[in-house]
């Protein structure tokens, strides 16, 4: 169990009391089911939400190649370098293909 402190709006503070004092409850157990009927449908279905399940979905073909893409991020990585030291100015970077 764990204590916690909640600040509700007064109007779900005044649902609560009155869902509370229409079933002869305490404050606590009003407010638990009411969390427990929002997550899970049902005040006593604490746990049993259906499980989540990731169904892949093939998304085809990449656009982007990316057999050498480490290759020409250190290449820009370089270039950038060399023109920040001032040691790349007009020269013309060499392209592989």
């Amino acid at each position: 169990m764990m204590r916690t402190t909640v600040t509700l709006d007064p109007d779900v503070e005044r649902l609560l009391k009155d869902e509370a004092h229409k079933r002869g409850a305490s404050f606590k157990v009003a407010l638990n089911e009411a969390v427990r009927r929002a997550f899970f449908g049902q005040p006593g279905a604490v746990g049993k939400r259906k499980r989540f399940v990731v169904k892949p979905v093939s998304m085809g073909a990449p656009l982007i190649d990316l057999t050498h893409v480490n290759r020409v991020i250190d290449e820009m990585e370089v270039e950038d370098f060399l023109v920040k030291e001032g040691r790349l100015r007009g020269v013309k970077i060499r392209k592989k293909k």
